[in-house]
Order: C-alpha cells, then structure tokens, then sequence
C-alpha cells in the first residue's frame, strides 16, 4: 500500500544470542556488565548486538538482575527550589552510576508521608527521604521497611545514613550578623511545627538570646512558602522589630514584596534574612542576605551514600553533617534610628534617640573603634553611634561594589543617609562613585552611551579596602587604602582615603578627603555630561540623603536645586523635615563644603537628595601616570533648620 509504514520486526535476546553462536543466558551477563564471561565472547556478543541494533528490555533487565536501577526521592514541597537543588545533586550523580531517580511530594503533611515513602519503595530499589516531617516514632517505624534508604536533614537514632545541616549554627551566624549592625529586637517567621530543621533554628535563636542577654526575638508561626511570608507581613510590622529573619528564602520573597506594597524599605526601615541561599536569592530586589546551604552537594552526597548500601546492605548507618556559611547581601543593614522622646512607652524601644549634647564638644570626641570587624564611629561620652564603614563587599557586581559610609546619623538619631533605595539601587550612602575611569563604571546601574542613552554593560568596576585602619594618634580619623580594578579585575587606581570627625557645640562634622592615584598608567576620569549628556557631571564623593517630608537647598548662589546645581558655590545646605511612622517631626541641616580645588556641585533634590563635587562637570579629568588628584568634602550635621546667612558662617569655619 503506497505510504504506508513497515514496521521492523523488535530485535531479541534470541536474535543476539544466534547470531553470536552463543546462550541467551550468555548475552544476559554480557548486557548486564557482568564480568564472568570471556572477553572475547562479550567482544563478540556486543559486535552481533551493535549489528542487529539491539535494544536490551529495561523490564526484563530489572526481572533478570532483580533491581529496576530507579530510586525514589520524597520531599516535603517539590515547589521549593531548594529541595529542586537536592534533587538535582541527587539526579546527576545517580545517573553517572545508572540509575534514575523517581520523585514524590507529600504536600507538607506528616499524616501522608509514611504512606507515600512506601509506594514509592515498592517501585524502586532505595529511597532518600529529604526533610521528613512525621514524628520520630513514625520515623523510627518506617526506615526498617523501606531499606535501604538515606535520610536528608534529619538526623535518625540508627537504621539509615543521615545527612544534617547545621542549622543551629546557620541561625547564630545570622543573628551576630544582625546583633553587628545594632539590631537588638528581631522577628522570627517560624516554618512549619514539623520541621526538625526549624526546631534547630529555634535552638540557634535560644544560644544566640544567651549570648546577648538584650537581644529579644519575636517569633511569628509563618510556614514556608512565598505566600506565607506575604501574609506575615502585617504581624511583623506590628512586632516594632527592626529585623527579620525567614524560616527560608520563599518566606523572604514573600516578605519583601508585602513590605514593597506597603511602602516600607528594605533595609532602611527593617533588614530581612533567609535561609537556603537558592539561584533566586541573588536576584532579589533587593538582594537577598542569607545562609548558603550546599544543598545540590547535599543531593550528591545522599547518592554516594545510597549507592554504598544497596551495594552493601550491611553498611554502617552514620550521620555526616554540613556546615554553612552566611551569604551578606544588600536586605540587611544597619538598625534604623528612630525619633523618640524621654518618658514615652517607645523610649524603651532598641534604638532610642540620642538628644543633642549637654556637656562640652571637648568631652564628645567622636572615636572610631572596630566591631565585628566593621569601623563604627561613636560620641565618646555616651557611644551613640554617628556612622558605620562597610566594605561593600556584599554589594551585586552590577552596583560596582565599594566601600561606603551608611548610616550617617545627626547627634538626635535621625538617618542623613540612604542604602540602595527603590528609585536607585546603586546609591549606597556617602561613597566614592564615578561613573566612567577609562571606560570602567564605579558608579553602578546603566552607563551613558552617546547617541543611544543609558545602557547597560558589563563594565562595572570594584573598590576594595586593602587597609583600613583608626589613626593610633588620632581615633576620630579612620584611614583607608582602596584599590579600584576593571570589570576584568585589572588595577586602575590606588586611593588614600581619610574620613575623620569633630563635634560642634550643636552639631558634628564628618570630614571625607580622598587622594587618587594614577599608580598603574594615565587616567581619563569622565561623567555622562562629557559623553554627552548635558548637566549630568557627576562622579566623585557622593552623598546619598534620604527622601524627607520637603528638602531645601541653599547654596551662596540663592536657593533651589536649580541655582546650586553646576555651580562652584563654596558650600550647598540640605534642610530637610523629616516625619516618622507615628507623625513626629523634626528638621535637619546637612551642610557641605568641598576640599581644594573647588569644583561645580553636581545636586538633585527633587527626584531625589543626592549630592556631590564633580571630577568631570562637562570635560573630562585627565591623570598623568604617576599623578595624583585630591577631592573630598567637609559636612556640617545639625538637628535644626539654618538660613543662608547662618549656613554661609558655619560654612567659613568648616573649610
């Protein structure tokens, strides 16, 4: 019939066994890989295999060797991407010793999990229960029916190899992390009642309030998916916390969006962390601080272990643990300050504020002392905390990673500095950003291009802190050593950076001088006004402040942004009324001036209060190699409003 298709008769063990002249039992051994045959009848048995296009039965293997070569895997939530990363680990590695693996959910219910670990069993040779959350007896109840069989994330008295996470460990590193940046209250969204795992946090939390006797933890029943954290959004607002920490990364994300919603910043007015460190965490907006967990490591390791006891049945059942580490990111920072007044119930709250000095500037001296191995700057009288260094070293590759003052705080506790905000993620408090060094972007975010406009590329550049050290003459002044590398990790620039500190009789000064150096060869320092793009000049000692109730600018030119902007005024003036969550106010001056050589002020304040001296306001700066350039700016910091007049003498005394 024309068209129509010959099906070719399905080649068998027979047909091989013939054409080789030998037994079918013969061609059995040689395709299952036994070794009890000659070589040169195998030879030849494969040969007559290869020739006929043979195909073996995988049923009839599994009946022949007794084994079907499949293993079942039972997780608690096969949507959570980190028991994915186990299943992969386990996939990989099982199929390099030819075996599959088969997969079942017990939808985060004890009562089934037992009942579907069974089935599974009987379809497959072993099986590996990820995270179970059946009680112990039931546990202990079930391995000795479904042998052999591994355990992930639970460790049992005995019967199957178990492989543990230390969680316990995982959360004291998370809360000393929160403890280093000031936090002192923090809410735990627990995961479900169930969970070995999420009673091992609990103990972490128990030995970390032990370990910090003013630290208190609030936690919240949550659950352990994205909704849940969503939901729980409203209970942490209202547990006045001023950190979170997630059960997992999928209560994180849920978390994020709901305090997204609500109008609530991440991390200027809360910090929240995750656990599991899954492919989406880096991705988070904003990224997301968490604990990596080796989980697809975790998934191979299950493997090498099950594959060991079906090859021996009698193998010893131990326990191997994991260890973790904490994966800094840009959703924690430091605690935010709040306004409140003496004899008030939120007086007693973790971050009180600090009225304006009584005694004597002699007897304030700020200091610089290292905590956790972050430069913090303290009044010396009362230690409230006036500033903090961060390395930057947490911060995504695309915001061109840098050290950075964040948070900069008046005498009365007010926040003068903003940290990866909506409108602008690569803005990190007072920085040294500048947008284009012999083509490299330190700036962060999209760069320039002439005749198509901001673009993104892959040339964002990274500052390091090589040595940052307190001056041993002088604790007010922190000294920095920062190299600048390419997008491909080359040396562009060597930088001396020395960031000291004065009180004023009501008000203190932050005093920021940088010198670069053009070490390794010549530089061209441009902006996006030298590419092309009119009045925006910017790049250099840039300062972030934060989005207030209204901002005023002055400068020695008049007021508004648009007078003070592009010009070399000897000092600008941010005044900015600030209102809380409860409706206090309070107003702030932010008063800069530059260090020599005067530059044009690059400044915003209407789409948002940003500020700095340009290197290259509308031609670029050229550094001979061997050359230096010095640049800076000297800040007044007051909790009260100044006018032109006050602004122009407190500026005269400032340079």
């Amino acid at each position: 019939m024309p068209g129509a298709t010959v099906r070719r008769p399905t080649v068998t063990i027979a047909d091989v066994a013939s054409a080789a002249g030998v037994s079918r039992a013969t061609v059995s051994r040689v395709m299952n890989g036994r070794s009890t045959v000659d070589p040169a009848i195998s030879a030849r048995v494969q040969e007559a295999a290869i020739e006929l296009n043979y195909r073996p039965s995988n049923v009839a293997r599994s009946l022949s060797l007794g084994r079907t070569t499949t293993v079942a895997l039972v997780v608690p939530d096969l949507g959570n991407p980190a028991f994915q990363q186990i299943l992969r680990g386990v996939s990989s590695a099982a199929g390099e010793d030819g075996y599959r693996v088969l997969v079942a959910d017990s939808a985060e219910d004890p009562a089934t999990e037992a009942a579907i670990a069974r089935e599974a069993r009987t379809r497959c040779d072993a099986l590996i229960l990820v995270s179970p959350r059946m009680p112990d007896s039931a546990l202990d109840a079930l391995l000795p029916d479904v042998t052999p069989a591994v355990v992930v994330n639970r460790e049992v008295a005995g019967g199957a190899p178990s492989l543990v996470v230390d969680y316990t460990d995982a959360m004291l590193q998370v809360v000393e992390h929160l403890v280093s940046l000031g936090h002192r209250r923090i809410a735990y969204l627990a995961g479900p009642q169930a969970s070995v795992s999420d009673a091992a946090r609990r103990r972490g939390l128990a030995e970390s309030c032990a370990r910090h006797p003013e630290l208190e933890v609030v936690e919240l029943p949550t659950g352990s998916d994205i909704a849940a954290g969503h939901a729980a959004a409203p209970a942490v607002l209202a547990s006045r916390t001023t950190a979170a920490v997630a059960f997992n990364d999928l209560v994180s994300f849920g978390l994020l969006a709901a305090l997204n919603e609500a109008g609530v910043a991440v991390p200027t007015d809360i910090s929240v962390c995750g656990f599991d460190d899954i492919e989406l965490a880096r991705y988070a907006t904003p990224g997301l601080t968490t604990v990596a967990v080796p989980q697809e490591d975790l998934g191979r390791h299950a493997w090498r272990e099950l594959h060991a006891v079906i090859d021996n049945a009698a193998g010893a059942a131990e326990t191997t643990r994991f260890g973790v580490r904490l994966q800094e990111r840009a959703s924690t920072g430091p605690v935010p300050r709040t306004t409140v007044k003496a004899g008030t119930p939120e007086a007693a709250s973790p971050a009180p504020v600090v009225e304006a000095p009584t005694e004597p500037a002699s007897e304030q001296v700020p200091t610089w002392t290292v905590e956790h191995g972050v430069p913090v700057l303290r009044r010396a009288a009362d230690h409230v905390a006036l500033s903090r260094y961060d390395s930057g070293d947490a911060l995504p590759t695309i915001h061109s990673p840098r050290p950075y003052l964040h948070p900069v705080h008046s005498l009365a506790g007010v926040p003068l500095t903003e940290s990866g905000p909506v409108d602008h993620r690569h803005h990190y408090g007072v920085s040294m950003a500048v947008a284009d060094v012999n083509g490299t972007s330190f700036w962060g975010g999209r760069t320039f291009v002439h005749d198509v406009g901001p673009t993104l590329l892959p040339n964002h550049g990274r500052q390091t802190s090589v040595d940052t050290t307190i001056d041993p003459l002088s604790p007010n002044v922190l000294l920095d050593t920062v190299a600048w590398t390419d997008e491909h990790g080359g040396p562009l620039l060597d930088e001396r950076r020395r960031i000291g500190a004065r009180l004023l009789d009501d008000g203190w000064v932050l005093d920021w001088r940088s010198t670069l150096h053009a070490t390794h060869g010549p530089i061209e320092v441009r902006s996006p006004a030298t590419n092309g793009r009119p009045g925006a000049g910017y790049g250099g000692v840039f300062w972030r402040l934060p989005i207030a109730a209204s901002t005023r600018v002055l400068s020695a030119d008049g007021e508004g942004q648009d007078v003070a902007h592009g010009s070399t005024s000897p000092w600008v003036a941010f005044v900015q009324l600030h209102r809380d969550a409860r409706g206090d106010e309070r107003t702030t001056t932010t008063l800069l001036t530059q260090t020599s050589p005067a530059r044009h002020w690059f400044l915003r304040s209407e789409e948002y209060p940003g500020v700095c001296p340009a290197l290259a306001w509308d031609t670029p700066l050229q550094i001979p190699a061997g050359g230096t350039v010095e640049t800076g700016v000297v800040a007044a910091i007051l909790d009260r409003p100044l006018d032109a007049t006050e602004a122009a003498a407190l500026a005269t005394g400032l340079r």
